[in-house]
């Protein structure tokens, strides 16, 4: 009889307004239950029957009630859901549509689902992948229903399709899965540039590519000259897609959204539509191709000289190399499969002189990156891993990257000196506030000639670089860098201290970055001494550097999958790997295994099961145990798996060393103490 009664629901309402409200993050567990998290300390009890309403991840505002001396939460209102657009499976139960999404935390939840308009439903079967869309939340201000509704707006593949780890990704990071699409049937492509633009006839000169035995996008070709003096002379050309694709047109419109083209393990997704990406402005032997080029001088001691020039050419390639025969070749004298005439051998001899002189400036006045290999996964036809090869970089890898290195140092003198404007790269050093961590973790006795005044400049940042370089253990390197800030894409010009170089502006990758594209854009102005035709806003740095930031997840999750799938039965086997530390929490360390490039968690109960003994630093990169550190940073250990699941796209692992158990004596008043301990607990929650 009373529950209908305005007034008890008055009085109900009001006696909730009075209690007290906290906003946090709801975190479910395994059970039934779910906490309330307010901040790092502080966290309140979730009752079944109030997890019901929320979901792992949700931000709520919630109701705090206490009784007999203890607090519980009870989620009210919804700030931000944890779901919105998200990927999940399809779950049929009892004929119904249901989906669950593909989140580690949400395995359990099962939610009702229909398919909104153009989605067939009688194709959903079970286990199928598809992108939902959360429509109706229980604690949602405008929802009217005690339950959660999801819409499902595209099928992405079926449950056991091999290629599902390519499109769930590309789904999951709202990414395209195709190239885009070219002209209409008929229309070809025409060069589109400034009648001014005059290109010099460079198709006499002996350019080379160097890329990979599969790569059909290729945007640099190289030539040098040795001169009298021992200095060099070095022309880089680079394929020009701006001569057909002008800033106003569809093609850019698309190129810019896209940013870059996508890497992921065994294909890529063009940025350019692939009869200009591959074909038009590849630059193919023998095949004649519009260029933008840079020629300029280099001492014998890799000084970049001030000659830098830029103009527009035709040129034709003279030889399609590979990195494998090139490298053969310059490190051995011999290549089975590669036989290079006079001309071609002087070039690329040149080339390498070149590229040797600019690595030891680099060295020695620079910022070098450790050599470390470039994981690869070879796929069979059907989308299976056959192999993961961990490539080094070889000679011909280090040629190419010091002349796109040196290349794009001219670009970025040149646009800062014209226009003070551009895409470049950037970094800006160590996060002000870590600068006194970082000058007492590398100088605390004051003997070295690093100061909190000099590590803020270009030079002091190399040095200390240089510096943690030459240890013998990466653990003061491993975690220095996690003080420094992210390198940025910057629409002014400004230094790039991870790279110890003064400016930095990419311009040699067009067909597959946008940013290249505009740089092009403007050094074309620069030749012609005109305003450009396109000048990057404030807001393209933050649109590149979004789209990279995808990118980089989606080849990390292919990845993870795939890895996955490679190594299931590696737990059953037993195989030891030898793994390097790369990051610690509190909750334990994540490693690299060195063989394959996988990324394996180590919880501390897999280090130590006695947690009262066991101590994970994030901010030291340390783990102790009775206030020993055993595990740190940068330390190359041997493990075996112990579960690997493609469910979830994770592996754990634990360390084959054994870590001494305590005396006898000690574990006992060990023991006495944690049963003390809960013993307490008990009667307080009593």
């Amino acid at each position: 009889m009373f529950s209908d009664n305005p007034l008890l629901a008055q009085l109900k309402q009001q006696m909730k307004e009075n209690l007290p409200k906290k906003e946090g993050t709801v975190k479910a567990t395994d059970k039934s239950f779910g906490f309330l998290e307010v901040d790092s300390k502080n966290s309140y009890f979730i009752a079944p029957s109030f997890m019901k309403k929320c979901i792992h991840g949700d931000k709520v505002v919630a109701i705090i009630r206490s009784e007999n001396d203890k607090e519980s939460a009870e989620p009210d209102e919804l700030i931000e859901p944890a779901l919105t657009r998200f990927i999940a499976r399809i779950k049929l139960f009892k004929g119904r549509l249901n989906v669950v999404p593909d989140h580690p935390q949400l395995k359990k939840l099962s939610l009702k689902a229909k398919a909104r308009k153009g989605v067939n439903p009688e194709t959903l079967k079970d286990g199928d992948w598809v992108v939902a869309h959360l429509v109706d939340h229980p604690l949602a201000k405008d929802c009217d229903k005690d339950a959660f509704f999801v819409e499902i707006s595209e099928k992405i593949t079926d449950a056991d399709d091999k290629i599902a780890p390519w499109w769930v990704t590309l789904a999951q990071n709202d990414l395209p899965n195709s190239e885009p699409q070219g002209l209409p049937e008929g229309e070809t492509w025409r060069l589109k540039d400034d009648e001014a633009l005059e290109r010099r006839d460079l198709t006499d000169i002996p350019f080379v590519t160097i890329d990979g035995e599969s790569t059909k996008d290729m945007d640099d070709a190289l030539y040098a000259e040795q001169l009298d003096n021992g200095d060099f002379k070095v022309t880089i050309a680079i394929a020009d897609p701006t001569a057909y694709i002008t800033p106003d047109s569809d093609m850019d419109a698309v190129a810019r959204k896209r940013g870059f083209t996508i890497y992921l393990p065994g294909r890529n997704i063009p940025m350019l539509p692939r009869d200009l990406a591959d074909d038009l402005c590849s630059l193919k032997q023998d095949e004649l191709r519009a260029a933008l080029c840079c020629t300029v001088t280099v001492s014998k001691d890799g000084v970049i000289a001030d000659d830098i020039e830029f103009f527009a050419a035709n040129i034709k390639s003279h030889a399609r190399l590979v990195y494998d025969h090139v490298s053969d070749w310059l490190e051995t004298g011999n290549c089975t499969n590669w036989n290079p005439s006079e001309q071609i051998a002087t070039v690329v001899s040149t080339l390498h002189k070149f590229a040797q002189a600019r690595a030891q400036w680099r060295q020695n006045n620079a910022v070098v990156f450790p050599d470390r290999p470039d994981y690869r996964f070879e796929l069979s036809e059907d989308n299976d891993v056959v192999a993961i090869h961990a490539d080094m970089r070889r000679t011909a890898n280090k040629l190419v990257e010091e002349s796109m290195i040196t290349a794009n140092i001219c670009a970025g003198k040149a646009l800062k000196s014209a226009f003070n404007s551009g895409i470049f790269n950037t970094h800006a050093g160590f996060k002000e506030d870590k600068v006194k961590d970082v000058i007492e973790l590398t100088n605390p006795s004051g003997e070295l000639p690093f100061t909190a005044e000099s590590i803020v400049t270009l030079e002091g940042f190399s040095a200390l670089r240089r510096w943690l370089a030459s240890q013998e253990e990466n653990y003061l390197d491993n975690r220095i860098r996690k003080y420094q800030a992210y390198s940025e894409i910057n629409h002014k010009p400004e230094q790039h201290f991870a790279m110890g170089l003064d400016i930095y502006a990419t311009w040699t990758s067009p067909i597959r970055k946008y940013g290249d594209m505009i740089n092009h854009r403007m050094l074309k102005a620069l030749i012609l001494n005109k305003e450009p035709v396109q000048t990057p806003d404030e807001t393209i740095g933050e649109e590149l550097s979004l789209c990279r930031r995808f990118h980089n997840m989606a080849e990390r999750n292919v990845s993870d999958w795939l890895y996955a799938r490679t190594l299931i039965k590696e737990p059953e086997n037993g195989t030891v790997f030898q793994a390097e530390i790369f990051d610690i929490s509190r909750a334990g360390a994540r490693v690299r295994l060195l063989e394959n490039g996988a990324a394996a968690f180590i919880p501390c109960s897999q280090i130590m099961d006695n947690k009262e003994r066991i101590s994970a630093s994030r901010e030291l990169g340390t783990i102790e145990i009775d206030g020993n550190v055993e595990l740190k940073l940068g330390d190359v250990i041997e493990v075996t798996l112990t579960n690997v699941s493609i469910e979830n796209r994770s592996i754990v692992a634990k360390p084959t060393q054994a870590f001494a158990p305590l005396p006898e004596s000690s574990n006992a008043e060990s023991n006495d103490a944690n049963n003390a301990e809960v013993e307490n607990a008990e009667l307080k929650s009593e």
